[in-house]
C-alpha cells in the first residue's frame, strides 16, 4: 500500500478554482489594480483559437458646426478597429518530494493549492515583464528601426550627469506622455535597485492596511518591485526601466476551453516507494489593452506564443491612440 497519495487529497474540481482565486489574491499586480480580471476575458480565454479578435469603435473626432439658416449639417461617420489578444498556455509539474511538507498540513489540498498559487502569481509577473519587453521593444523592418510604442517611452538615460538620473521632475515628465489622461496612472513597477535608491531619499511612503500586507507609494502610486524590469549596461552606466500603469491597463482572462484538463495527479509506482506527481495547467489571456498581438513571429501558431515570443516587438502593434494606452516606460539611471 502506498499510503496517502496526492490523488487522495486533491480534488481537481475544487483544487483548480482554488488555485486561480489564490493566485489573484497573492498577485501584487492584481491587488494594485494594474491587472484586472473579468468574466468577459474569462470567456475569451476559453476559446479554441490561439488569437482572440476584439473589434471596437474608434472615438468620435472633428469639430462641431455652427448652425446656419438654410445650410445642411455635414454627416460624420464612425470608424472601427480591432484589438487582438493572444491566448497563453502554460503548464508545470511537481513531484511529491517538492510538496511533501504541505502534505503534513491540516488540509493538505488547501496547503498545496497555496504553494501552487504562489508559483503562478510569480509566473504571472514574469509573463508581464516579457510582454512589456515586447510592446516597448524595437525591431528592424528592411533598413528602418521600428519602435511601435515610442510615444509612450521617456528615455533620459542619454543625458549628461544628473539629467540622466531619476528625479521627481523626470517622473512627472513620464506621466505627461499621456497628457490629460495622466491621471489614469495609478501604479509603478520598478527594479529593486531603483526602489532602494528612492528609499534612501525617503521618497517612498509605506502604507500598512489593517487587512493586508504593507506596500509602498511613490507620488501616490503603488510601487511593485520586480528585478525582471530591464537593466542594461553596468556600473554607473546602468540604465533602468520603470513602468507606469493605469487602472486595468492589463486585462486578465482565466480560460477553461473544451477538453482542457487543468489539474491532474499521477503516480510512478516503480521508483522506490513510489513518486506522486501534480500537473497544473493554465490557459489565460494577459493582454495590454489597446496593443494588438499580431503573431508575426510565432513558431507554433496553433498553441500560442512562448514567453520569448512575447518579448518580440514584431508581435505587437498599438491600435489605440497612444494616450489611451495606460502604460509608460521611463528609462533612467540612478
Amino acid at each position: 500500500m502506498a499510503g496517502t497519495t496526492l490523488s487522495d487529497v486533491i480534488v481537481p474540481q475544487l483544487f483548480t478554482p482554488c488555485v486561480i482565486n489564490r493566485t489573484m489574491e497573492q498577485s501584487n499586480l492584481v491587488n494594485s489594480g494594474i491587472i484586472v480580471n473579468n468574466s468577459e476575458f474569462d470567456t475569451l480565454a476559453s476559446q479554441a483559437s490561439p488569437l482572440v479578435n476584439m473589434p471596437f469603435f474608434e472615438d468620435l473626432t472633428g469639430e462641431s458646426e455652427a448652425v446656419t439658416e438654410g445650410t445642411d449639417l455635414t454627416a460624420a461617420g464612425i470608424s472601427s478597429n480591432q484589438d487582438v489578444a493572444a491566448i497563453i498556455r502554460r503548464a508545470k509539474m511537481w513531484s511529491a518530494t517538492d510538496l511533501s511538507a504541505a502534505l503534513a498540513g491540516k488540509d493538505p489540498m488547501e496547503a498545496i493549492a497555496s504553494l501552487v498559487a504562489s508559483f503562478w502569481a510569480r509566473d504571472m509577473q514574469k509573463e508581464l515583464v516579457a510582454i512589456l519587453a515586447g510592446i516597448f521593444g524595437s525591431y528592424t523592418d528592411t533598413s528602418n528601426t521600428v519602435t511601435p510604442l515610442k510615444d509612450n517611452i521617456l528615455d533620459i538615460s542619454g543625458g549628461s550627469g544628473a539629467a540622466a538620473k531619476w528625479s521627481g521632475a523626470a517622473f512627472i515628465d513620464a506621466e505627461q506622455l499621456l497628457g490629460d489622461n495622466k491621471t489614469a496612472l495609478t501604479g509603478v513597477m520598478m527594479h529593486s535597485a531603483t526602489e532602494a535608491a528612492l528609499k534612501k531619499q525617503n521618497l517612498i511612503e509605506t502604507v500598512q492596511p489593517s487587512n493586508d500586507v504593507a506596500f509602498g507609494l511613490y507620488q501616490g502610486k503603488r510601487v511593485i518591485v520586480d528585478d525582471g524590469c530591464p537593466v542594461t549596461g553596468s556600473g554607473s552606466s546602468q540604465v533602468f526601466s520603470t513602468f507606469l500603469f493605469g487602472q486595468g491597463a492589463i486585462a486578465l482572462g482565466n480560460g477553461s476551453p473544451v477538453g482542457f484538463v487543468p489539474t491532474e495527479t499521477d503516480r510512478d509506482k516503480k521508483k522506490g516507494s513510489g513518486i506522486d506527481y501534480l500537473i497544473n495547467r493554465r490557459t489565460s489571456i494577459l493582454h495590454p489593452r489597446g496593443i494588438q498581438f499580431t503573431g508575426k513571429s510565432v513558431a507554433n501558431t496553433k498553441t500560442g506564443p512562448t514567453r520569448e515570443e512575447l518579448k518580440d516587438a514584431k508581435n505587437w502593434n498599438p491600435v489605440y491612440e497612444h494616450k489611451q494606452i495606460r502604460i509608460v516606460e521611463f528609462r533612467h539611471k540612478l
